[in-house]
């Protein structure tokens, strides 16, 4: 990206509200200002656009898919069961949540589990594996404001939170993710960016899940895809990636995580490649899926960790049909047609043939449109329009094997 543009990009993220599901500061090039590395499970009461009915459910048998799962909104008593029904339309095997701790842990050692057991309930009645991520410390473990996302002051609180989340859950949610993007500064705020801060919040959190269920699987927090590497706002994904390794995180899990987003670009192109289908976000590796799983091997491989990555989010951006939808700082999701993102998000699925290192991949999302309506940009990579209509992209996968 051009400094000048780039510049002018940061700025224009600055000035981006804090939406229900999205940062206050977005600072991945290849994503919206708005889009939801925290799902709309960190808001806390989300309504939908018009009423809670459930959209239609296809009649056809969908294709199963144990490996590839979807993450959307399924905790509210008006819409989650409706949305855990669809998405076993799609013949997805896993589902992944948000869980938001700061709505758990309402004051220190006082929990309301009360949502997440029937998530939970709900998600194994229809078969799914449960993958949740843990994000967002409580604002009494916090000396930034509350609205400011970040880690807790003192580690030790996640451990004993994580011990409580896995032991209630033991043998039944499958998989956690430790933490979201934590190389941008606003999932990280309170501290300075640092790998080697991660990896010690990490070490606690992994320590608390393994008190609580010692079978479950941890997942790295994975980075941003920013383009962006000033030390201040983000840190590279790649270089972030080496100095987690380097730092030991390898010692505490299970998986690394990994979002590999691709802006406008088809799954299957390189950075490299001599010409390219969109127009822009076409100029830097971090824009591109392929470009950022097969690097992720590689520092893998130099470092001699041998662990699954684990693609816990991926999605491509549409607004086809959204009508006037403003879109300063991700103009990518105009270039990409409702038949486009069916398209990517299908030949993404098939790219896991062959390379036996990537475990389960999670769409992100299935429900955000039809939850918030058309303007957010996070709306942009629902499978579920706003009015509750399905979009080809459903249609596709629902089809699709893996």
């Amino acid at each position: 990206m051009h400094p000048k543009s780039l510049l002018a990009w940061l700025a224009t993220l600055a000035a981006v509200a804090c939406t229900p599901a999205g940062p206050a500061v977005q600072l991945q090039a290849s994503l919206p200002a708005e889009h939801p590395t925290r799902t709309p499970a960190d808001a806390p009461t989300i309504s939908p656009t018009a009423d809670a009915t459930p959209p239609p459910a296809p009649t056809l048998t969908p294709v199963p898919k144990p490996n590839i799962g979807i993450q959307g909104q399924f905790i509210d008593p008006r819409y989650g069961d409706a949305s855990i029904a669809q998405a076993a339309e799609l013949g997805v095997g896993w589902l992944k949540q948000q869980v938001d701790w700061n709505t758990i842990e309402i004051r220190p050692g006082e929990y309301r589990w009360e949502e997440l057991d029937h998530f939970v309930e709900q998600a194994q009645a229809h078969g799914f594996k449960i993958l949740l991520s843990v994000a967002r410390a409580p604002g009494f473990s916090r000396s930034e404001p509350v609205e400011e996302d970040g880690p807790p002051n003192d580690f030790a609180l996640l451990e004993r939170f994580a011990a409580e989340l896995a032991s209630r859950y033991r043998g039944r949610v499958l998989a956690y993710e430790l933490w979201n993007e934590p190389n941008l500064r606003r999932e990280w705020r309170g501290f300075d960016l640092s790998a080697e801060q991660y990896v010690e919040l990490l070490r606690h959190g992994a320590s608390g899940l393994r008190r609580g269920d010692p079978s479950a699987v941890i997942v790295s927090a994975a980075p941003a895809v920013t383009g962006i590497n000033d030390g201040e706002n983000a840190i590279d994904d790649r270089v972030y990636l080496r100095a987690l390794l380097a730092a030991g995180m390898a010692e505490w899990i299970d998986a690394i995580g990994s979002h590999p987003y691709g802006a406008a670009n088809p799954p299957d192109e390189r950075v490299s490649d001599p010409a390219h289908a969109a127009t822009g976000y076409n100029d830097h590796p971090s824009f591109f899926f392929l470009d950022t799983l097969e690097d992720y091997h590689a520092i893998l491989a130099e470092s001699g960790v041998d662990k699954p990555i684990w693609v816990t989010e991926f999605g491509w951006p549409s607004i086809d049909g959204f009508g006037d939808v403003e879109t300063p700082g991700w103009e990518y999701a105009r270039q990409v047609s409702e038949a486009d993102q069916a398209d990517y998000l299908a030949r993404a699925i098939e790219l896991r043939r062959e390379r036996t290192w990537l475990g389960p991949m999670f769409i992100w999302n299935l429900n955000v449109a039809w939850l918030l309506g058309p303007e957010p940009a996070q709306s942009a990579y629902s499978l579920i329009r706003p009015d509750g209509s399905l979009r080809p992209a459903f249609e596709r996968l629902r089809t699709s094997g893996e």
